[in-house]
């Protein structure tokens, strides 16, 4: 059991990215911090288990380059961060399809042009959305006409093949949201962001990042100390343990969050992943592989020993398949199936590693959405997490120090 001070400046609930950005921040200004995890490392959704020699993410992650967060408050440098290459793999009719962004890939062109994947005037629209979302303040994205996904790239002129075929497995699969319900203000940030930027992962996995962001607060993280309730700013502990503070921030995920705080309910966004070790990768690409048939359930998956060596042992690879807003049934048996049908027989000689059913992968963000919810609750008690902000590492990141800034003025 950690010996935990009897009084601090400010007490952190939960050592997730916000709750570490928020703790950071304050430990900067000199004021004494406690950040207390229930869990048995840091990073909150953010984690990454060792099994066997392969580095699996808590569900199919990554990191986008382009968020402004990451090289305001991580050495992005250290993470050593592995790159997609810019696109995705389509597989589609037992064939797969590789479709890029022949502004930053040129050579892609004339394939990306040929790939039977929506029409010559789909991909001259992607071009003017491209354009569109890189132009001028991001913030402006934010304020935009809100509509359903969905509804905007219909109105767009997108055609239905190009939805179910490219949108609805890339941008279902990043924002957990199949039905392409989720606010088109997220998508122009997400697409701005792909266009901006690469999708990374760090060369150690993504439970590297909350890890840098934990050993600069030395002494200050308390793991399995699960916070029962508060009394006033008295933080009460599940084995009976007080600390007395001047603020309290709860950085839980919202579902624990909504166990110590008055918060409005949202609904959650779900996510499962399964894991498969092979002895030979069945492609050698580093795209994110995208179901072309709209039908799923995997909607995205990834050779992740092809981005980075370090996921797998040396001589063997990693595959992963996200299967967003599914995490009942036999998700094995379901992702092998689909996987079989675009990689043939080899797929029944893979190794099952894990299945992660994920019950709270992030809120959803149905339009219209506002992003820089309230984060001071009153009577020195503040809340931070993505769902106050955008749900994304960028959000959570943002909401962190945010809410560390507010803290630090109203003790000041």
């Amino acid at each position: 059991m950690s010996q935990l001070p009897a009084r601090v400046d400010v007490a952190v609930i939960g050592a997730g990215l916000a709750g570490l950005a928020a703790a950071r921040h304050l430990h900067g200004k000199s004021l004494n911090v406690v950040v207390l995890e229930a869990q048995d490392d840091v990073g909150g959704r953010i984690r990454t288990d060792i099994v066997e020699g392969f580095r699996l993410d808590h569900g199919f992650q990554t990191l986008l380059t382009s968020y402004p967060e990451l090289g305001r408050q991580i050495d992005t440098e250290a993470l050593d961060l592995q790159k997609f290459d810019p696109g995705a793999l389509v597989m589609m009719r037992g064939r797969s399809y590789e479709v890029s962004d022949p502004f930053r890939a040129p050579r892609t062109l004339f394939s990306t042009a040929r790939a039977p994947i929506g029409t010559i005037a789909d991909k001259a629209r992607i071009a003017l959305l491209r354009a569109r979302t890189l132009r001028g303040d991001p913030r402006e994205l934010l304020r935009g006409q809100d509509l359903p996904t969905v509804v905007a790239l219909r109105c767009a002129g997108f055609s239905q093949a190009i939805i179910d075929q490219f949108f609805r497995p890339l941008f279902g699969g990043i924002q957990l949201d199949p039905s392409l319900t989720t606010s088109r203000r997220m998508f122009d940030i997400i697409f701005r962001c792909l266009g901006a930027g690469d999708a990374a992962v760090p060369r150690l996995g993504m439970g590297a990042l909350p890890r840098q962001m934990a050993d600069r607060l030395p002494g200050l993280v308390h793991l399995n100390t699960k916070v029962a309730s508060l009394d006033g700013r008295t933080v009460v502990m599940s084995d009976g343990r007080r600390i007395e503070c001047r603020a309290v921030i709860v950085a839980s995920a919202l579902p624990a969050a909504r166990e110590l705080v008055a918060l409005p309910e949202r609904g959650s966004r779900r996510a499962g992943a399964v894991y498969f070790a092979a002895d030979k990768a069945p492609t050698d690409s580093r795209l994110v592989i995208l179901d072309g048939t709209g039908k799923g359930p995997v909607l995205n998956a990834a050779v992740m020993s092809n981005v980075s060596s370090t996921y797998a042992p040396a001589g063997k690879h990693l595959v992963v398949a996200a299967l967003p807003n599914v995490i009942e049934g036999d998700l094995e048996g379901l992702a092998r199936t689909q996987l079989r049908s675009w990689w043939g027989p080899q797929v029944d000689a893979w190794r099952h590693l894990r299945t992660y059913r994920i019950a709270h992968a992030g809120v959803e963000q149905r339009p219209p959405f506002h992003p820089k919810r309230n984060i001071a609750l009153g009577n020195g008690v503040f809340v931070c997490g993505d769902h106050r902000d955008t749900g994304s590492s960028q959000g959570a990141l943002f909401s962190g120090r945010r809410c560390g800034e507010l803290v630090a003025g109203a003790l000041a």
